[in-house]
């Protein structure tokens, strides 16, 4: 398994989502809602919503990134909201009881991983009925066009061929890509009924910045990028070349 990830941070419409999701088991009589966050690196999901009420149990083999966690945890007082599991998504079974999740993230993992459809199954089986599985992949679509857009057409079309949306001879990272079929396509194949694909930075990774304008307009500016993504991230086409795609998927037995 590679270790580096493309999609461990998320928009504010991922962050809608999950919220709405926690609510919901809230609702469902659970006061303080159980997450599991597996590849959870540094804590950017953990600590928040460890944060927010939640318990959270991460899932990381990188001791780097779990030292980074444990300091994040202490410095707001919610280390006793996260246990930590140092070790591989392929122990995810025995290190985590099935059906005991409220909450299932898999961010910027399914793209690393030797083999997504074996963890997608362990994240299947880790959720408790009706709860949900939250997934934050690299989208194939959305990394031919950028390379496009930037003149490197021959490397986008090879991108557009690779049945796994990955240039090898580069040094790429990423083991694959998805886009919204074939990620649906996985979940399905796991047994999770798919409830919500959405597009996590629609144009947000490409278009300039204005950080050297007054922060007036820079503030304008970014209300505006955050106003189009939370239109954008729901409506296809647009959201299929995001640069990001975010499933929501739920285990209904």
């Amino acid at each position: 398994m590679r270790t580096e990830t493309s999609a461990g941070h998320g928009s504010a419409a991922v962050r809608k989502v999950l919220e709405a999701e926690l609510r919901e088991a809230r609702d469902r009589g659970r006061r303080d809602p159980r997450v599991v966050d597996v590849g959870g690196g540094s804590g950017g999901w953990a600590v928040p919503l460890a944060s927010a009420g939640c318990l959270v149990t991460v899932v990381e083999p990188n001791p780097n990134a779990l030292a980074t966690l444990r300091r994040r945890a202490a410095e707001v007082g919610v280390s006793d909201r996260i246990t930590v599991v140092a070790d591989d998504t392929d122990a995810l079974g025995n290190q985590v009881p099935g059906g005991a999740a409220d909450l299932v993230l898999a961010h910027g993992l399914l793209e690393i991983v030797d083999d997504p459809a074996a963890v997608a199954a362990a994240l299947a089986a880790a959720v408790a009925p009706g709860g949900a599985v939250s997934v934050l992949a690299a989208n194939r679509h959305a990394a031919a066009l950028h390379r496009a857009l930037a003149g490197r057409l021959a490397e986008a079309s090879k991108l557009l061929a690779d049945p796994a949306g990955v240039l090898t001879d580069d040094g790429e990272t990423l083991l694959r890509r998805f886009d919204t079929a074939g990620l649906r396509d996985l979940l399905s194949g796991a047994g999770l009924q798919v409830e919500r694909i959405q597009g996590d930075g629609v144009v947000s990774d490409i278009v300039p910045s204005l950080v050297a304008e007054p922060a007036s307009a820079a503030g304008s500016w970014e209300q505006d990028l955050a106003e189009f993504e939370a239109l954008a991230s729901g409506a296809p086409p647009l959201r299929d070349v995001a640069s990001r795609l975010h499933a929501l998927a739920r285990r209904t037995g």
